[in-house]
């Protein structure tokens, strides 16, 4: 069941104050309302600033299907761990008890009984109704994970990259086996990959500016044909037909703009200029997008209606770096996240967006 706007407000109590939690105990409710100043929406500072948390990277998952709770990582304890925030309330039960947790790893389960992330060399899986965590996948002695961690549709793989001196390599481990395979390796830089959805095949970043896709068996690996300039970062469409990415024109006196790639046809084409979109997410649907401006002078969350290329400004970011406000919809599409240090350190944010959205099913379907 979908909460109303009226509900989601009431639900956003006073802020508490944190404290050192070990795994499993409960934080209070650090939940902030307030008008943003550019627009008078509400939004809801789910974190205190006095300390940092962190949403999942965009390859992740963060939110349930339902919308009813967030994973999110935070150092609220004095060290990084992951935690499990209910949005009805705002209380946040700590997952992990990590030596070195990656906060960018950290991503929800396709069933959502679980969590998985990189502690150190170590690949984990850890249940949501316990505090047992099973060490799925070790990093071989030489190597060290690289950036991005995301999980295949069905919850079956997990896909990293591991790293050493002059070689980069995308791992495809089975998660209940922990057996590892490796599908490309290269001197280049190679990150943030991506299952595809319904198929056997995997988006990565290779280099500055490059999409590649390859096959599970590591079979067909090409590059795709994006357009020319800089490349921001890139989703598949729910259905898997499509890429979804972020352009940087060459002539920087153009706008940043929304691209769609469908690699079976070897086809690209444009979405939409945007008020330079830094970093971006689509809703259920791909209908809508939100994304945080580069731009000094309009440090922006908006959303971008597809049909009619319009935007509308829902609050500001401020954050240093907006490639780091790295802002969500909820899987319904009823809910903007987001993060930024607006405030001094990095905390995480959300707002109602039921009036100018419409709601979406969940995007984990059957294949």
């Amino acid at each position: 069941m979908v909460l109303s706007r009226r509900r989601f407000v009431s639900s956003f109590a006073a802020a508490g104050i944190g404290f050192a939690a070990g795994r499993g105990q409960t934080l209070p409710s650090e939940i902030h309302r307030f008008a943003d100043a550019a627009t008078e929406f509400d939004v809801f500072r789910l974190t205190d600033p006095a300390h940092q948390s962190w949403l999942p990277a965009y390859t992740g998952r963060a939110v349930s299907k339902r919308g009813n709770f967030l994973i999110f990582a935070s150092d609220v304890s004095g060290s990084v761990q992951a935690y499990r925030m209910d949005l009805k309330n705002g209380q946040s039960r700590a997952l992990t008890d990590a030596s070195h947790l990656d906060a960018s790893s950290i991503t929800l389960t396709p069933d959502e009984r679980g969590v998985c992330f990189f502690d150190g060399a170590s690949l984990f899986l850890t249940s949501l109704s316990n505090p047992r965590s099973r060490e799925v996948y070790r990093a071989p002695e030489d190597f060290a994970p690289g950036h991005g961690l995301s999980l295949s549709e069905d919850g079956l793989y997990a896909a990293f990259v591991e790293q050493k001196r002059g070689v980069n390599r995308l791992q495809l481990v089975t998660l209940r086996t922990g057996s590892a395979q490796t599908l490309v390796e290269s001197a280049e830089p190679i990150f943030d990959p991506m299952p595809r959805p319904r198929r056997a095949g995997m988006l990565y970043r290779r280099g500055d500016d490059e999409l590649w896709l390859v096959n599970f068996d590591g079979a067909e690996n090409r590059r795709l044909r994006i357009a020319a300039g800089g490349l921001g970062n890139a989703l598949w469409s729910t259905d898997g037909r499509s890429v979804l990415y972020l352009n940087f024109p060459t002539d920087r006196t153009q706008l940043n703009n929304l691209r769609e790639h469908t690699p079976d046809a070897n086809d690209d084409r444009f979405i939409s200029n945007t008020t330079q979109f830094a970093i971006f997410n689509r809703n259920g649907d791909s209908s809508v997008f939100v994304g945080a401006s580069g731009s000094k002078a309009s440090p922006y969350v908006l959303l971008l209606v597809r049909s009619v290329k319009r935007e509308l400004t829902l609050c500001e970011h401020r954050a240093r770096d907006p490639r780091l406000v790295s802002p969500i919809f909820s899987p319904n599409s009823q809910r903007v996240f987001f993060q930024s240090d607006r405030d001094g350190k990095m905390a995480l944010y959300a707002l109602a967006v039921e009036r100018l959205v419409e709601q979406t099913e969940s995007e984990e379907r059957p294949s």
